[in-house]
């Protein structure tokens, strides 16, 4: 484990204050609507949504999740890229699993979980053989080999309809969003 790095740490942050401040202590009616992202062109769609649902989430268990996974994840890679490509890469693929689920499905989004997706199988592709612990089951897995169960699982949940009300396919382009731009860089750095 890697100590906590500043992009992280303020993301962690900024997720929290979001949720509680939402849902718990701005008594402000409607007020979550500008945190949830409609299709655009749709009347519930405000453009301060492509950049606040990313920073929302719908209960305790969905932030609990997206902030651990940063929190495991994101040290490692804003370590190796650095606090403004690390950055970079999480709104980019926040923003590209947005548009991959809205694509698919006008159902309503919101969360970090495209862009958490995108940290964890950035650090899949920069440490593939880092041995990890999963949850569910517990046991052992590679870096890599869990990366890739994730794109299947949330590839085949998305399109069989397995866990609705998941943004199955906001999860699968931020995931593939994450690894592309690990191995531009990765090119570019060698040229």
């Amino acid at each position: 484990m890697l100590r906590m790095t500043e992009v992280v740490k303020n993301l962690l942050i900024i997720n929290v204050i979001v949720f509680v401040a939402v849902w718990f202590m701005i008594p402000i009616p409607g007020i979550e609507q500008y945190f949830i992202l409609y299709r655009p062109l749709s009347s519930g769609f405000y453009p301060v949504q492509i950049v606040s649902h990313m920073f929302m989430h719908l209960n305790f268990e969905h932030l609990f999740f997206n902030m651990f996974g940063l929190y495991m994840f994101g040290p490692w890679v804003e370590s190796s890229l650095g606090p403004k490509r690390f950055l970079i890469l999480y709104l980019v693929c926040g923003f590209v699993a947005s548009a991959a689920q809205l694509f698919i499905s006008p159902v309503p989004i919101l969360g970090a979980s495209g862009a958490i997706y995108g940290v964890t199988v950035a650090f899949a592709t920069m440490f593939p053989n880092v041995q990890l612990m999963l949850l569910f089951p517990p046991i052992p897995i590679k870096a890599k080999y869990m990366a890739v169960v994730f794109l299947v699982l949330g590839i085949f949940s998305g399109l069989t309809g397995f866990q609705p009300g998941i943004a199955h396919f906001a999860h699968v382009g931020g995931a593939i969003c994450g690894f592309l731009m690990i191995r531009y860089w990765k090119m570019a750095n060698l040229r």
